[in-house]
C-alpha cells in the first residue's frame, strides 16, 4: 500500500512533514526573478527554479512536497506544465508528491478527474486532495484509481479555513455533525487500501487549528492517517503541514 511506503519514510527521516508549494510571484526571491522576464513565460520558469530549488534544499530531509494545482493552473498552459516538472523533479528526488488539488464532482466527472491525475498519466504523484461533498458517487471513482494503480487520497473531513464551522460543524437529525459523517465515511471508503500498519490510503485532511476536533476525529477514525494543515503557525506567507498516524 503507498501509505506504508509513506509511513515508512516518515519512520527513515523521522519527519512528519510536507512542504507545500504554492508559488506567488511577489515571493520569489528577486535573484530568480532577475534571471527572466516578467511575461507568463518567465514568472512560471521562475516558479520551476524556486520550486526546483526548495526540493534540492529538503528532498533529504522531508518525506514530502504537496503542490497546490490552483497556483500552476492561474498561469495557463505554461503553469500547468511547471506543475508536471515539480513533480517529476520531486520524484526524481524520492520524495512523495500530494498534488493539492481538491476534486470531487459527480461520477463521471470523478472518472476523468481520476484519470488525469491517479493513473499512469501525465501527472507523477503519489497522493490527491478530493472533496467529499457530492458524496460516494463523486469518491468512489477515486478509490477505484487507488486500488488499480497504487495511489492514495486525502480526503477532507475538517478544514483549517476559520470558516469552515459554517458548513462542516452543521448538526444531522442524528445528532452528528456533517465533519463527524464524512469521517466516517472517509473509514468506511478506505476499508479495502489497509496496510501493514493498520491505516488506509484512502486518508483525511483535519485541521489542526481546530483541536478539539481533531483530538474527537483521531479517536474516531483509528484507521485513518491525517494530514493536518495548520500545524504551527499558519501565516500568509507560510504554510506548514504535518502528518499523523
Amino acid at each position: 500500500m503507498i501509505i506504508d511506503e509513506l509511513i515508512d519514510k516518515i519512520k527513515q527521516m523521522e519527519n512528519p512533514t510536507v512542504m507545500g508549494l504554492d508559488p506567488r510571484y511577489e515571493l520569489i526571491p528577486d535573484e530568480i526573478k532577475n534571471k527572466y522576464g516578467t511575461d507568463n513565460a518567465g514568472i512560471c520558469e521562475a516558479f520551476l527554479e524556486f520550486n526546483q530549488k526548495l526540493i534540492d534544499s529538503v528532498y533529504d530531509i522531508i518525506p514530502a512536497v504537496k503542490p497546490q494545482a490552483a497556483f500552476y493552473e492561474a498561469h495557463g498552459l505554461e503553469g500547468i506544465e511547471v506543475l508536471k516538472k515539480t513533480c517529476e523533479y520531486a520524484k526524481s528526488k524520492g520524495m512523495f508528491v500530494i498534488l493539492d488539488a481538491k476534486r470531487g464532482d459527480i461520477g463521471t466527472t470523478s472518472v476523468a478527474y481520476s484519470k488525469a491525475y491517479l493513473e499512469d498519466g501525465e501527472f507523477q504523484i503519489d497522493f490527491m486532495t478530493v472533496n467529499p461533498y457530492l458524496g460516494s458517487d463523486g469518491i468512489i471513482p477515486f478509490v477505484e484509481s487507488c486500488q488499480k494503480f497504487h495511489k492514495g487520497l486525502f480526503i477532507l473531513v475538517k478544514t483549517s479555513n476559520p470558516s469552515s464551522d459554517e458548513l462542516q460543524n452543521l448538526k444531522l437529525e442524528n445528532g452528528k455533525t456533517v465533519y463527524e459523517t464524512v469521517g466516517e465515511l472517509t473509514e468506511n471508503w478506505g476499508r479495502h487500501l489497509r496496510g501493514k500498519y493498520g491505516y488506509s490510503s484512502v486518508a483525511a485532511v483535519v485541521g489542526a487549528t481546530h483541536p478539539i476536533q481533531l483530538k474527537e476525529l483521531r479517536e474516531k477514525m483509528p484507521n485513518t492517517f491525517f494530514l493536518i494543515p495548520g500545524y504551527g503557525a499558519q501565516r500568509r506567507k507560510s504554510r506548514r503541514y504535518c502528518f499523523s498516524f
